[in-house]
């Protein structure tokens, strides 16, 4: 089964360019292992949150917001999707993500009928 992990970064918290670099070199390391394992299907880091639009409908109406759905300290950086057998494989792969170390991860899994 497929899940998403969303990474949930709190804007608020600076990364300094030492820091992100360092940073860089362990997503590359653990996007390298979960590869190897078979688990990694794809990951990318987003736009700025601030670059981001919402659309709505209501009625026959469309409107066009800029900035994310919500406003909140943390925004949407980045995702990752995997193949787990479980919830709690999924678990486990998202406890050994970098990124946990700066933002919270959102693991879900993709609608199936």
């Amino acid at each position: 089964m497929e899940y998403i992990l969303f990474i949930c970064r709190d804007s608020t918290k600076e990364v300094t360019p030492e820091l992100g670099q360092a940073l860089g070199q362990a997503l590359e390391a653990w996007g390298a292992e979960m590869t190897a394992k078979g688990v990694l299907v794809q990951g990318q880091r987003l736009d700025w949150y601030h670059q981001a639009k919402t659309v709505r409908r209501t009625g026959d109406e469309m409107l066009v917001t800029d900035g994310p759905f919500t406003e909140t300290k943390e925004h949407i950086a980045g995702f990752d999707v995997v193949e787990c057998a479980s919830m709690d494989e999924a678990l486990e792969v998202a406890s050994h993500h970098p990124m946990l170390q700066y933002a919270a991860i959102e693991v879900r899994a993709f609608w199936t009928d």
